[in-house]
């Protein structure tokens, strides 16, 4: 039982990746792929001791959950983390030579911390409360949303690369991953029915990240 669980909850992961490999024309190493996935799975924990110590210290100051600030805080710090995961990573890989790799190693590392998250949530709620509807949400909610605010991210790491300013890039990139990270969770947290505006708000997000990939494939070398 406690296997099923397990599959389950690394299946939305799984196709995610799976997918959006695709828009890699020269395919990395898988080797390279399954390292960033792992270290992202291990860099999960790193992001809950980090949101645990932050939530104790907003509270402190009267900053709960259903707050911007904390939605905000919450998501800087997943996005902050994963990033760091696939820079541990591929920082003098050979394999990172191509602009659309910083886009692709930085979902691989969303899809592992995004498993871990799912793996938690299935265990939390049990076998028998995992539901196709349950699935769903997290295959076109939580996981999704990783891999989009982790390729936005990704896009101007490369940017960044490409144009010799990857700090002030990376800057942004935080800025926008987490804005679009934000979005999500604060619209399901404070109002009803958010969930429709925050799958709105992915799919929105889905076509610039694809018209990313696009433009990253014309840019040749890093």
């Amino acid at each position: 039982m406690n296997f099923l669980v397990l599959i389950l909850g690394l299946l939305p992961s799984f196709i995610w990746l799976s997918f959006f490999l695709q828009e890699d024309l020269h395919p990395e190493p898988r080797k390279m792929i399954f390292s960033v996935f792992v270290v992202g799975a291990l860099a999960a924990l790193g992001a809950y001791f980090a949101q645990v110590w932050t939530s104790s210290y907003l509270i402190t100051f009267g900053i709960f959950q259903d707050s911007l600030r904390y939605a905000t805080a919450f998501a800087a710090i997943e996005e902050l983390i994963k990033f760091l995961a696939a820079y541990a990573v591929i920082r003098h890989s050979k394999y990172f030579d191509e602009p659309v790799d910083a886009m692709i190693y930085m979902m691989a590392a969303a899809m592992g911390l995004a498993a871990v998250e799912n793996i938690a949530v299935a265990f939390e709620n049990g076998f028998a409360a995992i539901t196709i509807g349950s699935l769903m949400f997290r295959f076109l909610g939580a996981t999704l949303l990783h891999a989009l605010s982790s390729s936005v991210m990704g896009y101007y790491w490369a940017r960044g690369i490409i144009k010799k300013h990857t700090f002030i890039y990376l800057i942004w990139g935080l800025i926008m991953a987490t804005l679009l990270h934000t979005i999500f969770n604060y619209y399901i947290v404070v109002f009803e029915g958010g969930l429709l505006y925050s799958i709105g708000a992915l799919i929105l997000a889905a076509f610039f990240v694809f018209y990313d990939f696009e433009k990253l494939k014309q840019s040749t070398s890093l």
